[in-house]
């Protein structure tokens, strides 16, 4: 994975204190050879470096779902960070059975959306996932994509919309700004949403209904 230092969150700062050293030249093995399911065995069995490798493998896609879920980047760091202390602390209850990577996103967006319960936020961003690294992943992760031949006027025009936009998703219920997010920002597909949030696949399709329903609302004269 290539890292860009810039965009990664503080996750890397987890306390490791209660993982078991890897020692001795027989003691680690591979670790980024291993699958999600064999580190997070080895990581239910105290390895440090199972911790490493998955907190290397997750870091960016969490802080990137939980900043376009509070869209900030301060906080963004703080709850990942919290997020994947619970997810460690938890780990010996991941079943093997599911993705790990849908089981870590699932901690970090409850954890999310229980900040934002407690703390309505007004503001998301609009410009391109944390998660892209190439211009090319910035501008399909917009939530309003650009035209190269747009005059300023029109960009100003277009900025102006986009920040409508932002503010019309940032009102959304937090369930509903989140299945927004995974779907059309993330990319994810229905049934990895479902386990994501742990809910039903038609839920996941309720949720996105509506979703599309209050911002057609809201965004009504923008559009007429």
């Amino acid at each position: 994975m290539n890292t860009d230092t810039a965009l990664l969150p503080r996750t890397s700062s987890v306390q490791t204190s209660n993982f078991t050293k890897d020692t001795g030249p027989l003691a680690e093995p591979d670790y980024g050879s291993l699958d999600d399911r064999e580190l997070a065995a080895e990581a239910a069995s105290g390895r440090e470096g199972a911790f490493r490798e998955l907190l290397l493998r997750y870091e960016r896609p969490v802080f990137s779902l939980v900043f376009r879920m509070v869209g900030n980047r301060t906080l963004a760091e703080d709850l990942a960070q919290e997020a994947f202390i619970r997810a460690f602390k938890g780990i010996s209850t991941y079943k093997s059975s599911y993705k790990f990577s849908n089981w870590i996103l699932k901690i970090a967006n409850n954890h999310a959306i229980d900040h934002l319960r407690k703390r309505r936020l007004e503001t998301i961003s609009i410009d391109g996932s944390p998660n892209a690294t190439t211009e090319d992943q910035i501008a399909r992760s917009r939530v309003v994509i650009e035209s190269s031949r747009e005059t300023p006027a029109e960009y100003a025009e277009n900025r102006e919309l986009g920040g409508q936009i932002e503010q019309a998703i940032a009102r959304l219920r937090p369930e509903y700004r989140s299945v927004v997010l995974l779907r059309h920002v993330e990319g994810y597909a229905y049934d990895e949403i479902a386990d994501i949030m742990a809910v039903p696949l038609g839920t996941v399709k309720t949720y996105l209904h509506r979703a599309r329903a209050e911002l057609r609302t809201s965004l009504a004269d923008v559009a007429s």
